[in-house]
């Protein structure tokens, strides 16, 4: 996907020229495939540009209201703008703070979350992007506390890592009664390994290892797959 300075989507457009982090197609899979249906509250943990609060708004049904969190000052005032430039923009309220400062009266239907992921890896000599990829404002640790806090009983968690780090976070999330009730794991091309895992968590425990399922972006001639296609359909101009 082109990094240019704004992704326009079918019915919003991202401007990102403020934000280090940038519209890419694994959080576009995110959005699209985290279930929407009786989340009436909904919770974005480290929004940057706030592409996902909407694409998820885009499927709900009014009433409704998600709240995004974004520590970070520019991505911030980014995540706002363009929410304000879209037609989801008296129902999406943006929060400019870290979720372990974060309070809400009322638990969370649905939490969402693309977070940092990168523990012990080399870092990006663009202090922006640091921020959005390394975990030193969001340990896996203060993520777990922080779902679990604003988490409703019956409520499901999202999230998107790659295949170590989402073991990392389920060690983290278990303590919590938090369990995988769901998994997709996305590849390239059929040839490649899964290069991230798409988790949906409850506090509800399976009986049995949950085997993910598989969505591929593109087949051996480097074309679209239908399942890939059939899921961004109402969001990819392209499409």
């Amino acid at each position: 996907m082109a990094r240019n300075s704004y992704f326009r989507f079918k019915q919003f457009t991202i401007w990102q020229e403020q934000t280090a982090m940038k519209v890419c197609t694994d959080a576009c899979v995110l959005g699209a495939w985290t279930p929407v249906e009786k989340s009436h509250r909904i919770l974005d943990i480290g929004t940057g540009t706030g592409l996902l609060p909407l694409m998820l708004a885009q499927r709900l049904t009014p009433p409704y209201h998600i709240h995004a969190v974004e520590i970070d000052p520019s991505s911030a005032s980014q995540s706002r703008t363009n929410v304000q430039e879209s037609p989801f923009a008296e129902t999406i309220h943006i929060y400019e703070t870290s979720i372990q400062s974060f309070t809400s009266e009322h638990p969370y239907d649905l939490i969402i979350s693309n977070p940092p992921f990168f523990q012990n890896y080399l870092r990006s000599p663009n202090e922006g992007r640091n921020r959005a990829a390394h975990d030193e404002r969001l340990s896996f640790a203060e993520l777990a506390v922080a779902v679990d806090k604003h988490l409703a009983p019956e409520g499901r968690f999202a999230v998107l890592l790659p295949v170590f780090e989402t073991d990392l976070l389920a060690k983290e999330l278990r303590p919590y009664g938090l369990h995988i009730q769901q998994q997709l794991a996305l590849k390239n091309d059929p040839g490649k390994p899964a290069f991230r895992l798409l988790t949906l968590f409850t506090r509800q425990a399976t009986p049995a290892e949950i085997t993910p399922e598989v969505l591929c972006i593109r087949d051996e001639t480097n074309e679209y797959t239908p399942d890939f296609v059939a899921l961004l359909k109402d969001y990819y101009l392209i499409f």
